[in-house]
């Protein structure tokens, strides 16, 4: 008995499985202690070193043993370095969009909205091989929703940073120090502004200097208003200078910089609609006509040449919106 099997749908499911396997392997790696256990195997291969009885020759390949170890070790090492720089920033991220929810409970969100996408798909009578995409596309709405979280967090940082720097200016004229300084941001003014200066505050409080304190924050909050006023601290604790005037200034190069800013996205508000129509207007019109007449948009799906149809639109798609936004992002 044969069983005629759609390559379609084989390539369809592995696309599937292979997305669901990758979210569970990442979940399971961030809930294990990944440094305690890379560094205790390396600890064990680095300690399995034997030689021979006697001889040269078992001396040769104790030599090439251990240099095959260190080899190893090596790149395990490296590895495991690279490992954790993408953990760490992977954490940053979280950290940066003031998440309300863990990482294993986000995986866990994706794959829910991966399978509802998937199900839904189904239930619409999609064609095959748009039921994995449809998952994979609705799994990465909650990252979606996180990066727009984090970008909403760093336009508010930015606009309420030229009020904290004159808050910080005021108190350094009326006798205060630099600590105080930010105490009154953190008691004063709302988040994320007060959150950022409140754990740079507990930094500083707990011995950290205050200038690691602040490069710190700008870590966390990569703003270049930010890095000026760290900048302008570390120069005025080394070389001494009136530190408020300086602060007054940096923020009135920041509310200059809002009201171009301003400018340039009334300017190009045409061109930004025309993008976002020209992006959707194809997406809509598959949909549709797929509504109207499904037999008609099976043919590319179905034949040699529709595949390639699809294939050239979706690359035209990218540099169209590549294009688009470099006549539109504007830097100021």
């Amino acid at each position: 008995m044969n069983i005629d099997i759609d390559p379609i749908l084989l390539v369809s499911l592995s696309a599937f499985v292979g997305v669901v396997s990758l979210f569970i392997g990442v979940w399971f790696l961030m809930r294990q202690d990944g440094d305690k256990s890379v560094e205790s195997r390396l600890e064990a291969i680095a300690g399995m070193k034997g030689g021979g009885p006697n001889g040269e020759a078992d001396a040769s390949r104790g030599l090439m043993k251990e240099e095959v170890l260190n080899l190893g070790t090596g790149m395990l090492a490296s590895l495991a370095t690279r490992f954790r720089e993408r953990l760490a920033g992977l954490s940053m991220f979280f950290q940066q969009a003031d998440s309300p929810i863990k990482f294993d409970v986000f995986i866990l969100i994706s794959l829910g909205c991966m399978i509802v996408g998937c199900g839904a798909a189904f239930v619409a009578n999609a064609p095959t091989p748009l039921i994995p995409v449809a998952g994979i596309c609705l799994s990465v709405v909650p990252l979606l929703w996180l990066w727009w979280r984090r970008k909403k967090r760093f336009a508010k940082f930015a606009k309420q940073l030229p009020d904290a720097l004159e808050l910080i200016g005021r108190a350094l004229r009326s006798g205060h120090s630099l600590n105080s300084g930010l105490h009154l941001v953190v008691e004063e003014m709302p988040a994320p502004i007060s959150t950022e200066f409140c754990i740079a505050y507990e930094e500083q409080n707990l011995g950290v200097p205050i200038e690691a304190a602040l490069k710190n924050m700008v870590h966390r909050m990569p703003n270049l208003d930010l890095k000026f006023f760290v900048t302008a601290v570390a120069i005025q604790r080394q070389t001494g200078g009136d530190l408020a005037e300086i602060l007054d200034k940096i923020g009135y190069v920041i509310r200059e910089r809002f009201k171009i800013l301003g400018t340039v996205q009334a300017l190009t508000g045409e061109g930004r609609l025309s993008g976002a129509v020209l992006m959707g207007m194809p997406i809509v019109i598959f949909f549709a006509v797929y509504y109207l007449n499904p037999d008609y948009v099976m043919l590319l799906f179905t034949t040699e040449l529709g595949k390639k149809m699809i294939a050239v639109g979706i690359v035209m798609q990218i540099l169209g919106a590549v294009a688009i936004k470099k006549i539109i992002d504007i830097k100021v």
